[in-house]
């Protein structure tokens, strides 16, 4: 388990509402009995997602859900129930806490809830119940954002606290990333235009409004600092990477000439190769000429350094940010691998402590 995540039993088994719950704690506890599914019943898979260092994969399934290290690829822990699937599995990287958000089909659970579920203790942290359906969960080590249809609420992990109410153009996909950097707080989401994304400084008390696209978005994704964004539109032929500090685009690729649906973006962790998986059934790999800089500075904060770094001329702050080789390839450099689903991340996750 990692330093600095929750610890079991932090919470009393409680159930909290907001401003969009006419039923505050009317929710009944996660009792219903766990049962070992038939071979014979066939699973279907409704979700996948990775945890926040992408060592491991959660899949929700009509049946339950299931835990999977990368490497070795292996499952590592199920639990099927009698109630029905979940839609969303969201893990808290290497530790026991999920959310979860039922599907059509979950009796107990509809899809306007989420359950914070620890399962080491087998119980109900918390519930959040809301009047529309739940799009999106995501969680870091302190806070948790819940994204329904139009807007997004952002919660504090220790107490339950609301903390941000953002309002968002419709997002039926449930578009939000944060960062996980311990020194820095970044939440990324679709703003009220189209084509338009939405940055949030939380630490810098910062807004930025970047217009990345002419229509609208259909994917993106962070880095771990929050501080290089990568995003593509409905269209599907352009993917392009900002700054988010002052929201700078600062490259952009091309997956193909064909509209195509992108599903997922991914940065490798040095920032040098960007992934992008489409409808087309490929995975194109790129090679990146942006990088992060001022790392040292995240690890060893200077509270006066991260506005000033904001502030300061965009040219200058932007320098830092490109490589000096300018002849990297912006195309895909294995354009049109088809390849089948393999985790590439040599690590080992020791889900349950």
């Amino acid at each position: 388990m990692l330093s600095g995540s929750p610890t079991q039993g932090m919470f009393s088994n409680s159930r909290i509402g907001n401003s969009e719950s006419p039923n505050s704690g009317a929710s009944s506890s996660f009792t219903q009995p766990i049962v070992d599914m038939s071979e014979n019943d066939e699973t279907e898979l409704l979700s996948i997602t990775w945890n926040q260092d992408y060592r491991c994969f959660a899949a929700g399934t009509n049946h339950g859900f299931r835990i999977y290290n990368c490497k070795p690829c292996k499952e590592t822990f199920r639990r099927d129930m009698k109630v029905g699937g979940f839609k969303i599995v969201e893990m808290l990287f290497h530790c026991n806490i999920l959310a979860l958000v039922g599907a059509v089909t979950n009796s107990h659970y509809p899809p306007n809830k989420v359950l914070i579920w620890d399962d080491y203790q087998s119980r109900s942290m918390c519930e959040f119940t809301f009047r529309s359906e739940v799009r999106g969960v995501k969680l870091r080590r302190d806070r948790i954002a819940v994204v329904l249809e139009h807007k997004i609420y952002v919660y504090s992990f220790t107490d339950l606290k609301l903390l941000h109410e953002i309002e968002t153009l419709a997002n039926p996909r449930g578009l939000c990333c944060l960062s996980h950097h311990s020194n820095t707080f970044v939440l990324v989401c679709p703003g009220l235009n189209k084509g338009q994304v939405r940055v949030e400084h939380f630490g810098l008390n910062v807004t930025k409004l970047i217009s990345a696209h002419d229509s609208q978005i259909a994917c993106f994704t962070l880095t771990l600092d929050g501080l290089l964004l990568a995003t593509a539109s409905i269209t599907g032929t352009l993917i392009r990477i900002f700054n988010t500090m002052d929201g700078t685009q600062l490259q952009e690729v091309r997956r193909g000439a064909d509209r195509a649906e992108i599903n997922s973006i991914a940065f490798s962790p040095n920032v040098q190769w960007l992934a992008a998986s489409s409808d087309k059934g490929t995975v194109h790999v790129f090679s990146l000429r942006v990088r992060v800089s001022g790392e040292d500075s995240l690890t060893q904060p200077n509270v006066a350094q991260g506005p000033a770094l904001f502030h300061q001329n965009s040219s200058t702050s932007l320098d830092p940010l490109i490589s000096t080789n300018t002849g990297a390839n912006p195309n895909s450099t294995f354009s049109f691998m088809r390849v089948p689903f393999a985790p590439e991340h040599p690590f080992n996750c020791g889900f349950w402590i």
